[in-house]
């Protein structure tokens, strides 16, 4: 089974056991990275993504932070009393072993997500945190009535619904009403 990867505005077609040459990534040798945006996965029954796969990961594990060999800028310009100037630099490079490829059920939790060149580094060292129910769906819940019962550990309409009347009666951050629990059980079912 192969997959293609995507990282650092560039496309990599891998398999478990190889080892990659990437742009440099925020982790130390012997951490385990997961890449999420994969575009294709390969074998028996191929899967093209658009763009991406859902549910599908690359595991990989961080061998070393190396340096790029040399390259050489020059520039010339002809003619008489002309210049030339020479430029020259070693890029940054990430080097990773692909440890496992996964079609489905990729879980982020524990394992620094490589996100891709233009996210921000803090972004690719946190854990990934399940997606939250977007509370202002329920009747009366607005901006900011939706941050405090954040806040307060209620992000899922699955939560609210579960919440009792004494639960209710201890929230001090937000008033909960006791409509927003049934709407919540409904949103919840889907």
């Amino acid at each position: 089974m192969f997959a293609v990867l995507k990282t650092g505005g560039k496309q990599y077609k891998v398999q478990a056991g190889d080892i990659l040459r990437i742009e440099k990534l925020a982790a130390d040798a012997g951490e385990t990275i997961q890449f999420n945006d994969i575009l294709m996965l390969g074998g028996d029954a191929p899967v093209v993504g658009a763009p991406f796969i859902e549910g599908a990961a690359v595991q990989a594990e961080v061998i070393d932070q190396i340096k790029g060999e040399k390259l050489i800028h020059f520039v010339k310009r002809r003619r008489k009393h002309s210049s030339k100037r020479t430029k020259g630099h070693r890029q940054k490079l990430t080097l990773v072993r692909i440890t496992e490829i996964m079609a489905s059920g990729a879980d982020a939790s524990g394992v620094k997500v490589a996100t891709g060149k233009d996210a921000s580094a803090a972004k690719a060292n946190a854990p990934a945190v399940a997606a939250s129910d977007d509370l202002t769906q329920l009747t009366g819940v607005g901006p900011a009535a939706a941050t405090k019962l954040n806040d307060a550990g209620l992000t899922s309409f699955a939560q609210i619904a579960a919440l009792s009347a004494d639960d209710i009666a201890g929230i001090e951050a937000v008033k909960v009403k006791p409509e927003w629990v049934a709407q919540a059980a409904e949103l919840a079912k889907g």
